[in-house]
């Protein structure tokens, strides 16, 4: 495989409440451009906060984190806030879209924040990612005329349009029927085959993880 993308370097992490209490414990691992990664565990075993930690919300733990091979380490919020936008993308359980605008505002949201391109470019686009994923002829309607399946694909649009290099997401398929689940698993299969967009994705669905490159299966807050 070719460049790595991510790396976790001796990841721990702990809460205190109000003793110490280890959630995680020596995480190590990297993944590389292109790869389409699932991440599984029973609930409580560390893989939220690990993922929090991955996409530089969370600060607060030991070790190290390379995005894109730059350490994260030390680094101030706004710098963080700049990978985060213009090199993470992220799909949620809930999509999160805001209901006032139409579909293509929100897909264009994080594009105007990171300010990179003109408005117009940016329209154009969220326009492609919406037409890659068969959702142009709902581009000016409002984000909450349309169902849960197609909210979810919005929410994929958006997470793409500042072209990333890995998109993270957080039980993307938790809220959906069997069908619309098995079209954003095939939505990111192609985005991983045909456009070599980096994916780590947490799941707790084990026919979703086991049809992915690679499974990071942790427990009690180790990768096992």
């Amino acid at each position: 495989m070719g460049q790595v993308v991510l790396e976790a370097r001796h990841i721990n992490k702990s809460f205190r409440d109000p003793v110490a209490v280890k959630v995680l414990k020596d995480i190590n691992f990297k993944v590389n451009k292109g790869e389409f990664v699932s991440m599984m565990g029973k609930s409580g075993c560390g893989k939220s906060t690990l993922l929090y930690i991955l996409s530089t919300m969370d600060t607060d733990f030991n070790g190290d984190l390379l995005i894109d091979q730059e350490s994260t380490k030390g680094k101030n919020e706004p710098h963080l806030a700049r990978i985060r936008n213009e090199k993470i993308g992220f799909v949620f359980q809930f999509h999160y879209l805001w209901n006032e605008f139409t579909v293509l505002r929100n897909v264009m949201l994080p594009g105007l924040k990171l300010n990179k391109y003109s408005e117009k470019e940016i329209e154009h686009n969220a326009m492609e990612r919406l037409k890659l994923l068969g959702m142009q002829d709902l581009a000016l309607k409002q984000a909450n005329r349309i169902s849960g399946g197609e909210k979810q694909r919005v929410a994929l649009a958006r997470a793409m349009i500042n072209d990333p290099l890995i998109i993270m997401g957080d039980e993307p398929t938790g809220n959906l029927d069997k069908k619309n689940s098995q079209i954003v698993f095939d939505i990111f299969k192609e985005m991983s085959e045909e456009l070599n967009q980096t994916l780590l994705i947490v799941t707790h669905d084990p026919e979703f993880a086991e049809k992915t490159h690679r499974i990071i299966e942790m427990e009690d807050g180790r990768i096992v």
